[in-house]
């Protein structure tokens, strides 16, 4: 890169710089150095398209992605980490997934953008999260260059004897202003929160998309909700175009204050009905707040997939033989209660019963899984087991009576036992486990599922304590 008449470093990997060089050092000096030093020539332009491109890949973590030039990225990840196992579990995967594609990073989680580009930079951990209201702690101790000022700002401060954030929250603020100007207290309050610093999100290249700008801002639900009509038509005319169906949608909503506010909805199955997205994205805007209004909204499918034409078969009497599409149901209960609220259950290799079953997506093709027909299971199975204290006669003989939260159940019938034997290979504590399963009914007709550990003879096998693992 060239800086004035002579070429200085613009970038340096690990190895140069366990070697001593940096970037803004002159190239003569470094090649002196390190003879023999291998250099690129330095594209700007080219490292700008790149990080854009990297930013529109992170719109999987969060629909409200940027990037921050020359090597940074904005995420905005309010209400986006829970979907992701919590904010360590982002970070983890994000930082695990850039390595793996060559490119190393250190990540952070602050209430405010400056606050995680500070500490992003320069905490020593990879991954560091700040906890609510605590980004004031944490700049404190870092250096004035952190709250990205430009370099003759942070050399005058230097002079003073001010070279850490912490000095500066304890000045006063009008001498600030006066002698550097309105920059430095604007970036101060931006890494404090006192003011906002907007995100402007990159959108996913050649994505179907439709925006609409309004000479007045919406205020209302009804507003919006009309919006939102005149925005899915055009986008789902781009996906029939394309032969494409909608699974994710981000709605941004542009308000007058500069902020952005984004509505994201899923769907169990690829689809371009304008009537049922738009009604899964009015159902969405409750959690909108317009703030002083909305100025403009602009819709975009992050994540779609060919939709294949099928052939659909009727009798002769109109009825479908194909039966009844469960899909806008799924999509619009996730939408009301929570994508991780509405799933399958599914049938899953293992003796022990907590273990025979896994949750699945709704609409996958393996929920369609045949169930064994010759095991007799309750519907739902208490996790964990409860509990319970049981009068019986060893080593083979049903509970008479046992208790559970307090009450009594007399035992009139009884079936079993089942015995299931430990996964050995599982953990060593399971090699002798035995439990011993009994359907009863009690004397008001109720059913439970019992289970004894151990076989009544050999100790190794369990304590003979009874538990209450489900109910018919």
């Amino acid at each position: 890169m060239h800086d004035g008449n002579r070429q200085v470093i613009a970038a340096a990997n690990q190895a140069a710089l366990a070697l001593g060089l940096r970037p803004g050092m002159a190239l003569s000096h470094a090649q002196a150095m390190v003879p023999g030093l291998e250099v690129a020539e330095a594209d700007p332009e080219g490292d700008a398209v790149a990080l854009r491109d990297l930013a529109a890949w992170c719109l999987r973590w969060s629909p409200l992605t940027s990037a921050a030039p020359p090597d940074g990225l904005w995420i905005d990840a309010t209400g986006c980490a829970h979907l992701h196992g919590g904010e360590d579990s982002l970070l983890g995967a994000i930082v695990t997934r850039l390595e793996r594609a060559g490119i190393a990073a250190h990540a952070a989680i602050a209430d405010t953008p400056g606050a995680a580009w500070a500490i992003a930079r320069y905490s020593t951990k990879p991954i560091t999260v700040i906890a609510p209201g605590g980004q004031v702690d944490a700049l404190a101790l870092l250096p004035v260059a952190t709250l990205r000022v430009d370099s003759g700002t942070v050399a005058a401060l230097r002079r003073l004897g001010i070279d850490l954030v912490g000095q500066l929250l304890s000045m006063p603020r009008g001498p600030l202003a006066r002698r550097f100007g309105g920059d430095l207290l604007r970036r101060l309050d931006q890494a404090l929160g006192c003011e906002s610093k907007p995100i402007t999100p990159v959108l996913p290249p050649d994505a179907a998309q439709h925006a609409a700008a309004f000479l007045e801002p919406l205020l209302t639900a009804t507003a919006l909700a009309i919006a939102v009509e005149r925005l899915v038509a055009p986008v789902c005319a781009q996906l029939e175009a394309g032969g494409l169906g909608a699974w994710q949608m981000d709605l941004l909503f542009e308000r007058v204050d500069d902020a952005v506010q984004v509505v994201r909805i899923g769907t169990s199955r690829p689809s371009r009905d304008a009537h049922h997205l738009g009604r899964l994205l009015k159902e969405r805007l409750d959690t909108v707040e317009p703030g002083f209004g909305v100025s403009a909204m602009r819709l975009v499918v992050t994540l779609a997939e060919p939709i294949l034409p099928t052939q659909v078969r009727s009798s002769l009497h109109g009825d479908d033989e194909q039966g009844v599409d469960l899909a806008p149901l799924v999509d619009r209960l996730a939408s009301r209660f929570g994508e991780n609220r509405v799933f399958s259950v599914l049938p899953r290799e293992s003796d022990v019963p907590e273990r025979a079953i896994a949750v699945g997506f709704p609409m996958a093709a393996e929920a369609e899984a045949i169930w064994p027909k010759d095991l007799r299971r309750p519907v739902r199975l208490l996790h964990p087991p409860q509990p319970v204290e049981a009068l019986s006669a060893l080593p083979d003989h049903p509970p008479a009576t046992f208790t559970w939260r307090r009450v009594r159940h007399r035992v009139r019938r009884a079936d079993g036992p089942e015995r299931i034997a430990g996964e050995w290979w599982r953990r060593t504590g399971e090699v002798a486990a035995v439990r011993d399963y009994w359907a009863v009914e009690d004397e008001d007709g109720n059913r439970f599922w019992l289970f004894r550990r151990g076989d009544g003879a050999d100790p190794a096998t369990g304590d003979l304590s009874w538990f209450l693992h489900g109910i018919f």
